[in-house]
């Protein structure tokens, strides 16, 4: 019982990149209990697993279905409680990303077992998994230990760095054990956003603006940085954007929306109100860019830039274009 199994999220008949990451921190932890990785992939069928083995997977499982093709609440949670009856696992890792803090906790509750989320970081401390996570909107961090069996846990995206440690990946399919008939509920229809930037929960680089950009129209300067960073840059939020109506509610960042940990955190006017920071502190590096020399944004920024966004902005998004141009 000293396997550890990594839950896979897919999109587009691909792992999201949060799989390898959650494949990671399955593999660090299973080396640690002397175990296997084994990765489970809940689809509607003909997703490809290859990239899995290469960060440390031994085993992927395929549970396919027509009726999984697209994420459904009751049907996923079926599969994955379905697949882990009977099997004994030491831990059970999902990604803590949308579709996961939906997953997560309701397998949990199928299960009877208490729930890790939202994890930084994970050992074996006398052969039990110990986990450490943000408490008190990020002000604290605790170390959780988990008696339960299986521990489950779901670690926060862009934390887990993913590694390479080649494993062979090998392939078995597993009955997809659901009841359609008995499903209260079904997505039918899917809104995504535009264009093929990142989310901003799993961007390794995010421009956030507040309500010091004072007028929607000023976002261009935003884009125009974002574009300077490269394709894999997003922008997010502050909530008091999205309240007025100026972002959409997908790009907040902060304890009512979206929790990153970018490589790179940009916050261009945002003053660092607490419920922000948590959702934003544990990023790598946190670039701040204010007038106000006192506002709380700078004690948790690794660079600070005291001035005017609208003069700011502009010259720091050609300096980078002219860095990255060589």
């Amino acid at each position: 019982m000293s396997n550890v199994l990594a839950v896979i999220e897919v999109k587009d008949g691909a792992p999201r990149r949060v799989a390898n990451e959650v494949v990671t921190a399955a593999r660090a932890l299973a080396d640690g209990l002397g175990g296997e990785v084994h990765a489970l992939i809940v689809s509607g069928g003909g997703a490809s697993p290859d990239a899995l083995g290469a960060h440390g997977a031994d085993v992927v499982y395929e549970c396919a279905d027509d009726s999984l093709a697209e994420y459904q609440s009751e049907g996923y949670t079926q599969a994955v409680a379905g697949f882990l009856d009977g099997r004994d696992y030491a831990a059970v890792l999902f990604g803590a990303t949308s579709q996961g803090k939906d997953l997560a906790p309701r397998v949990a509750g199928r299960l009877g077992l208490p729930l890790a989320s939202d994890v930084t970081g994970l050992e074996v401390a006398d052969g039990a998994v110990v986990a450490t996570r943000p408490v008190y909107a990020g002000k604290a961090i605790a170390r959780v230990h988990i008696d339960a069996s299986p521990a489950l846990v779901s670690v926060r995206p862009n934390v887990f760095t993913p590694v390479e440690a080649r494993r062979p990946g090998a392939v078995e399919t597993v009955e997809a054990r659901v009841d359609p008939s008995a499903w209260k509920v079904r997505r039918r229809e899917v809104l995504g956003g535009s264009g093929d930037r990142p989310d901003v929960g799993e961007a390794p680089i995010v421009v956030s603006g507040g309500r010091g950009m004072q007028d929607p129209a000023n976002w261009g300067m935003l884009e125009e940085l974002r574009d300077a960073l490269g394709p894999s840059a997003s922008l997010g939020a502050s909530r008091a954007v999205v309240d007025a109506g100026w972002r959409p509610h997908a790009e907040q960042v902060g304890q009512t929306g979206k929790t990153v940990s970018p490589q790179l955190y940009f916050a261009v006017g945002i003053s660092g109100a607490i419920q922000h920071l948590a959702g934003m502190r544990t990023a790598g590096t946190i670039v701040a860019i204010n007038k106000d020399p006192d506002a709380p944004i700078f004690k948790v920024a690794d660079y600070g830039v005291v001035g005017d966004a609208f003069e700011v902005l502009p010259r720091l998004a050609e300096e980078i274009r002219r860095a990255r141009a060589g």
